[in-house]
């Protein structure tokens, strides 16, 4: 008697983005309800309508609506903003990824300089604000070290993290075939360690875009930062909400970004999904 046969019925990769993507738009599609409900029944006088929003948003971006200081000035301020933290974010990332598998690899690194940054790694990255505006002064550079300063401790941590929970057995194998000494970081350390740096390289960013609105509070004339800052002073809620959706958006952009080449470097691995 023959065996039954059974199909497995696999859905579409087009059907499966476009779940995803559904699933992805229900909690902002229900804070935009929200968000018109509120405004429509005027629980809040302060607050605009997601379409008044909608087109400050455009006047914003190209003008041509309300013709004011800020029309048609998104491109410079989003330039000045990323430009300020992928700056700082790489040089955090130059300066914490090799401090990190230092630390991680050697213990004397690590019973030299963990205690340190321990000890610094609470402070708030706002209470560096006053000192940041003494040594660099007023300004970009400020902003600069103030975003270093919010994507480091991340990248540090979890570098650390990802090169001291190496599974021993892993360089027994190594040994086992041949591969000794400093070969085994290249060729066991640094790949078990890169799903922890990639996790610590997402939440560096993800802060470096959090820490630029304050980083532009120290006087900046451009930046996102600067234009929140400013619709506050001037009592432009749009202003504020404007560039709070450009921040949100080009975050998770790079986000996507770093997830996509953390990906790409661990296709081999059948344990990362991403």
């Amino acid at each position: 008697m023959a065996e039954p046969v059974f199909s497995v019925k696999r859905t579409s990769p087009f059907l499966e983005r476009a779940k995803a993507m559904g699933l992805a738009l229900i909690v902002p599609g229900l804070l935009l309800l929200l968000w018109q409900v509120a405004t429509t029944h005027r629980w809040t006088r302060l607050i605009p309508t997601p379409s008044e929003t909608a087109n400050y948003m455009v006047d914003f971006a190209i003008g041509g609506i309300y013709d004011d200081a800020f029309s048609a000035t998104l491109h410079i301020h989003l330039l000045a903003s990323m430009g300020r933290v992928y700056g700082g974010f790489l040089l955090a990332a130059a300066v914490a990824l090799p401090l990190g598998m230092l630390i991680g690899r050697i213990p004397l690194a690590r019973q030299t300089l963990d205690p340190f940054f321990q000890l610094m790694r609470p402070i708030p990255v706002t209470a560096w604000l006053p000192l940041s505006m003494i040594l660099f002064g007023l300004g970009a550079k400020s902003a600069f070290a103030l975003v270093f300063l919010g994507a480091f401790y991340p990248i540090l941590l979890n570098t650390i993290f990802g090169v001291r929970n190496v599974d021993p057995k892993l360089f027994e194998a190594a040994s086992m075939l041949g591969c000794r000494g400093n070969a085994q970081f290249f060729r066991v350390v640094l790949p078990a360690a890169l799903p922890s740096i990639f996790t610590g390289l997402r939440l560096g960013l993800g802060l470096a875009w959090f820490v630029i609105v304050v980083g532009e509070m120290t006087g900046v004339p451009q930046g996102l930062g600067a234009v929140i800052m400013d619709g506050r002073t001037l009592s432009r809620t749009e202003l504020v909400i404007c560039g709070m959706i450009v921040i949100g958006v080009v975050g998770y952009l790079s986000d996507r970004l770093v997830m996509m080449l953390g990906n790409y470097l661990l296709r081999w691995s059948p344990t990362h999904h991403g």
